[in-house]
């Protein structure tokens, strides 16, 4: 007897759909923002896709609760002060500009602050549970239609909103997914935003006020080389192409492991046992890089790559130490220096970030920290239960690091890899060891 077909793919119900503005906007919030070397670098780059997974509060579930009426004013509470926290961050409300001229050619993409459309907002809706999404082994695509510019570059910011909050509701629970034009913002300053949208909606809930002072304001100051203050010509005037090369994602597994510090701490110490040293640090200080002097609170896209090169028989044979100790010696000399360096060379010859191109499937990519405030933000449902990323930028080998749910030093890694991969890392005896310590 011929089975069934398997059931189709969920996909989520849109019901909503607005573009929200900033609530009010500061003097010379109408001058362009012109962008830094390493922001320009991003054009051809996804959006950053974050979000949270929140459970409805348990009378939500009771049969006779108006629910419709409350998802109705949590929806408006959350347009309220994300309308005020984009007074802030006002460049999220503009779009990408180009600006040309031919004598002397010049050709660069900043940010048109004074086309302020705003922000898009997105009311969606899926029948399936938080458990649906977190007891799975590996990561459920639907979660991909959780966020909104799905395979968009940055370069897209040109038509599409360089923000997007989707609130996909949930048989039981709510997932806020944010979508972020990635040279407007890194990860740092991506969860600073949510952070102070998390901080705003808390405020307006205490004292209904429309304007909140924040505890961390943001700068939106640019960074450029002293001999290079900006803007920044690009050598791609006849060519836009190459701001919009398409990066093709690989079937992927994705699944979420999770580190107790004290399987951090084990690790930490074996390493350095292996390499006679004391100076090897943890997962943490691994993800700390110095640079230029940027304010704590810099809101924009200071990324560089960070390259560790070795042989399958180096790798194989120098053990944990020798792996630890080589990231060691990249990030101890990538400071001031390099990152200006860096700076200078690209001004001269311009080049863009090309998944397709600058990744293989030898290569391992380590991004996000676990030093990010992400279980700190509260919008009324109390603690969330798990941070996911949407499709962008996902390559075979892709690793995302994110805080344990229990804080303490507890580190999640989010790992991207192709299913024949993925099965020969859960084969892995002493990777697995750590993965599983506390379970």
């Amino acid at each position: 007897m011929t089975p069934p077909p398997p059931p189709p793919p969920q996909s989520v119900r849109y019901i909503s759909d607005c573009l929200v503005k900033p609530r009010r906007l500061p003097p010379h919030s109408d001058h362009p923002l012109h962008l830094a070397p390493w922001e320009l670098a991003m054009l051809s780059v996804h959006y950053i896709q974050k979000g949270l997974l929140f459970p409805l509060p348990p009378h939500c579930l009771d049969p006779g609760f108006d629910r419709s009426a409350f998802i109705h004013s949590f929806l408006e509470k959350l347009k309220r002060s994300l309308s005020s926290t984009l007074s802030h961050f006002y460049p999220l409300a503009g779009r990408l500009a180009t600006l040309r001229q031919t004598d002397p050619p010049f050709h660069t993409v900043f940010v048109d602050c004074a086309n302020s459309p705003g922000a898009r907002f997105i009311h969606a809706a899926l029948d399936i549970t938080v458990a649906d999404i977190l007891s799975p082994t590996y990561v459920p695509s639907v979660v991909q239609s959780f966020f909104d510019h799905n395979w968009a570059v940055n370069h897209d910011g040109h038509a599409l909103s360089l923000l997007s909050a989707q609130v996909t509701e949930l048989a039981d629970g709510v997932f806020i997914g944010l979508s972020m034009n990635h040279v407007i913002g890194d990860g740092t300053s991506f969860w600073l935003f949510f952070n102070s949208w998390s901080e705003i909606f808390q405020a307006q809930e205490k004292g209904g006020v429309d304007v909140v002072q924040l505890s961390c304001p943001p700068v939106l100051t640019r960074w450029f080389p002293e001999n290079h203050p900006g803007p920044i010509s690009l050598p791609y005037a006849d060519d836009p192409s190459s701001f919009q090369a398409r990066y093709e994602v690989p079937d992927l597994r994705e699944r979420v492991f999770h580190f107790s510090a004290d399987a951090i701490a084990g690790l930490k110490a074996e390493a350095n046992r292996q390499c006679g040293t004391t100076k090897i640090s943890s997962f943490q200080s691994l993800t700390a890089l110095a640079g230029p002097p940027l304010p704590p609170l810099y809101f924009g896209n200071p990324v560089t790559l960070l390259r560790a090169a070795t042989t399958v028989g180096e790798l194989l044979g120098g053990g944990l130490g020798w792996v630890a100790l080589l990231l060691h010696a990249v990030v101890a000399e990538h400071g001031d220096a390099k990152l200006r360096e860096w700076n200078e060379e690209w001004i001269e010859r311009p080049q863009l970030y090309r998944l397709d191109k600058a990744l293989d499937r030898c290569s391992i990519v380590m991004a996000s920290s676990p030093r990010f405030n992400m279980y700190g933000n509260d919008f009324g449902l109390g603690k969330a239960l798990a941070p996911r990323s949407g499709c962008a930028n996902k390559t075979d080998g892709k690793v995302s690091s994110y805080p344990g749910r229990e804080g303490g030093g507890n580190v999640d890694l989010e790992i991207c890899l192709s299913p024949a991969t993925m099965a020969a890392l859960e084969a892995d005896a002493e990777f697995m060891a750590a993965a599983l310590m506390d379970l």
